[in-house]
């Protein structure tokens, strides 16, 4: 397919159907490679820290390798960013084009869980165009979850159930919200310990989301709980099933979020910018730059009584802008 102004609908199915085989064959790949590290410690005992790095090294290389020759065998003229191939570049620009058609993939989302052995992980892939997530195929095989989304086809689980789950009706955000919520969020690579840093910010943010009502000089949201999962990605399609109220994260790239976030707002959800305002209570609520490195996601909300299901998201997210600190993640090119 060239790059045209518009895309066709026939088109993009096609591209949707390729995208889902496409997480279902890397996810098999990544479940090899589990099985393949679980032999060696049944043969061996155990397997050293440092191999099992070596292994996430080549898995990451190889399920993005095999992604990647697979798209341009299909779709010669489509631009591509995966995580293993812009790293080794050695650029922080963004890559997505404005125009066009083009991927954007994480061959393994959770790398420190699949180190471990615990299941959150995934592989998430994007088909972007003029820069927006079109669709979004992610596959957790561990958990035997698939997760789909296509611009104006809804959001999907295993391709038969719809999200959100509880859509009978969707409920709106608690009035009291962030009081009442299931609070997402991750620590992140920058540990720095250095004061004012992304660490003590993203500490501080923590503590405000969490502690009790009228603690931290006013900013004690009292969460429902708080969830890390390790992986954006999947934090996202929580959001996107109804399953956590609120994600809030610095730090991740576009190949973590771009899958994700199609499938949020298929589902009904929203994704805006992390950082708060100047002013949170009159500031515009507008949708997350996809290379911002910056992203408050709310799941989707029913209407209730007094309002509509956006106007909940919205004061939502001007509680929680109310009570978390700026983070410093720029990068060129993106404002």
């Amino acid at each position: 397919m060239a790059a045209r102004s518009a895309l066709e609908e026939t088109e993009l199915a096609e591209i949707h159907r390729f995208a889902v085989q496409l997480a279902k064959d890397a996810g098999q790949m990544l479940l090899a490679a589990v099985e393949l590290r679980a032999g060696k410690t049944v043969r061996e005992g155990h397997v050293e820290k440092e191999s099992a790095v070596d292994l996430v090294t080549q898995t990451d290389e190889d399920v993005e390798a095999f992604i990647r020759s697979s798209i341009q065998a299909k779709y010669p003229s489509h631009a591509f960013c995966g995580e293993e191939s812009y790293s080794k570049g050695g650029s922080k620009m963004y890559l997505i084009p404005p125009t066009g058609p083009a991927w954007c993939v994480d061959p393994l989302d959770g790398t420190v869980n699949f180190i471990h052995l615990c299941p959150f992980y995934c592989v998430s892939i994007a088909f972007t165009w003029n820069g927006e997530p079109m669709i979004g195929a992610i596959n957790a095989p561990f958990l035997r979850q698939l997760f789909t989304a296509c611009r104006g086809q809804g959001a999907w689980l295993n391709e038969t159930i719809s999200l959100p789950l509880d859509r009978s009706p969707i409920p709106p955000l608690p009035e009291s919200a962030p009081k009442g919520c299931i609070f997402s969020c991750e620590w992140g690579k920058d540990r720095r310990d250095v004061p004012n840093g992304n660490l003590h910010r993203k500490v501080n943010s923590f503590m405000n989301m969490a502690a009790e009502l009228g603690g931290r000089d006013g900013k004690g949201g009292h969460v429902h709980g708080v969830r890390s999962l390790g992986s954006a990605t999947l934090d996202l399609a929580y959001c996107a099933m109804g399953s956590f109220d609120i994600w809030w994260e610095g730090g991740c790239w576009e190949w973590d979020v771009a899958a994700g976030i199609c499938l949020l707002k298929e589902a009904g959800g929203l994704v805006t910018s992390a950082n708060p305002p100047n002013d949170p209570s009159t500031a515009p609520v507008l949708d997350a730059h996809l290379g911002s490195r910056l992203y408050l996601a709310l799941r989707p909300a029913g209407d209730s009584a007094t309002e509509t299901g956006r106007q909940t998201q919205e004061r939502t997210v001007r509680e929680v802008w109310r009570r978390v600190q700026q983070l410093d993640y720029n990068r060129p090119g993106v404002q």
